[in-house]
């Protein structure tokens, strides 16, 4: 089972920007798919940015121009850059983990780190 450690998240003014890490336990050979995931209060979880191997990037129209993903498949990690924080960014993020080998598919998830801007 692969586990996915996030860190990074915190309490920060509007405006202001957050690094979020996500490092994986382990390498998983072939291709898959990176990304970050929010719950807002009372909301359902959306995807903000995702990543794969290759690195192709897909954003929500949310974020867009203001986060920025990446990763270092050598050390298993993701990253995301937030800039320009907002309110409504507050949400528990997730990371994530997705893709295919030979087993068959997989699915992995962090435990989530809270993000809260303030006004």
């Amino acid at each position: 089972q692969v586990q996915l450690v996030e860190s990074g998240g915190g309490l920060v003014q509007a405006g202001g920007s957050l690094r979020l890490s996500c490092a994986a336990s382990e390498n998983i050979f072939g291709n898959n798919a990176m990304g970050w995931y929010r719950q807002g209060p009372g909301k359902e979880r959306e995807l903000v940015a995702d990543i794969t191997k290759g690195g192709t990037t897909h954003y929500a129209d949310s974020v867009k121009g203001r986060f920025t993903i990446s990763r270092d498949n050598a050390k298993n990690t993701v990253y995301l850059q937030m800039n320009s924080l907002k309110p409504e960014d507050t949400a528990v993020y997730y990371c994530n983990k997705r893709g295919a080998t030979t087993r068959g598919p997989y699915n992995y998830w962090g435990q989530g780190t809270q993000v809260t801007v303030s006004s």
